[in-house]
């Protein structure tokens, strides 16, 4: 065989052996993410607390009147909670939507989440996530075909992103609400304002609920990296179409949208389609 051919029958294996690659790759990356959720895991509160009337004293209305609507004042207090979802996203308005698959771990107490994404680009050609709060702390992995690291983020910018994040995502577990590092201000009947305070961050969002109590919208000045440079813009989550998940009532389906000065640009859609309460340990 001449030396042309041999050379293009190495370079038609190559796909084969990165998807074989891949493949491999993919199986460390879930492995290291479980192992960080396990770890996340170990911190889960072992007391349940029950809530009581007494509990929502001081609150806002709309934020009482979410609590109530929510479930937990007869289930009680989450200790730890992980969900699946279907979602969608982007890398810019004239890019391609891109399906993904995912799920996420919260603890509540000591504030916490994991959020692991499949991101499907093409076919046969797929992105590994991992969101992560713990300790304070932010960090975002992305690797291309599991393999290549294509952003690794930390920094007080990702950490007060990431604080947000958990933040506005309190409303799949409503009792988190409750927790002092949450401090709450009335701003109207159906709007209040959060901020939350851990380790050496704060950060503020502002709710806004339905006339049952149902969360339908969320907003806050958040970090975000917009043509190589990193700045606040308003993040805001449009949130629609809640159902119960073991007795607690939440929002199952959201857009997330930056909102700019060249304008609104909606870069992922998610809908919630698993929710187990007090169940710690990673999905298998």
């Amino acid at each position: 065989m001449s030396k042309k051919k041999i050379l293009l029958a190495g370079i038609g294996g190559l796909p084969v052996v990165l998807l074989g690659g891949a493949f491999a790759a993919r199986k460390r990356f879930n492995r290291m993410v479980d192992e960080e959720v396990e770890a996340l895991f170990e911190k889960v509160e072992k007391d349940v607390r029950k809530i009581s009337e007494a509990d929502l004293e001081g609150l806002p209305d709309a934020v009482r009147r979410w609590l109530g609507n929510s479930g937990i004042m007869e289930r009680g207090d989450i200790k730890a909670v992980r969900l699946r979802q279907n979602a969608e996203m982007r890398l810019a308005e004239d890019k391609p939507w891109m399906p993904v698959r995912a799920e996420q771990y919260f603890i509540p107490h000591q504030p916490g989440f994991i959020w692991k994404a499949d991101i499907r680009m093409a076919p046969f050609i797929h992105i590994s996530g991992r969101d992560k709060y713990d300790d304070a702390r932010g960090n975002m992995l992305i690797k291309m075909l599991s393999m290549f690291t294509v952003a690794d983020s930390s920094g007080p910018e990702i950490d007060q992103g990431t604080m947000l994040r958990y933040l506005a995502e309190t409303i799949w577990f409503p009792s988190a609400a409750l927790n002092d590092y949450i401090i709450w201000k009335h701003i109207d009947e159906n709007n209040a304002e959060a901020t939350m305070t851990y380790g050496d961050i704060s950060a503020t969002g502002v709710f806004t609920f339905n006339s049952d109590g149902d969360p339908t919208h969320f907003e806050a000045e958040r970090y975000g990296e917009f043509g190589g440079e990193t700045r606040l813009e308003t993040w805001a989550i449009p949130l629609k179409s809640s159902r119960e998940f073991e007795g607690v009532r939440v929002p199952t389906e959201g857009e997330v949208t930056w909102k700019l000065d060249a304008g609104d640009f909606n870069w992922f859609n998610f809908e919630v389609t698993e929710i187990e309460y007090d169940s710690p340990h990673p999905y298998q």
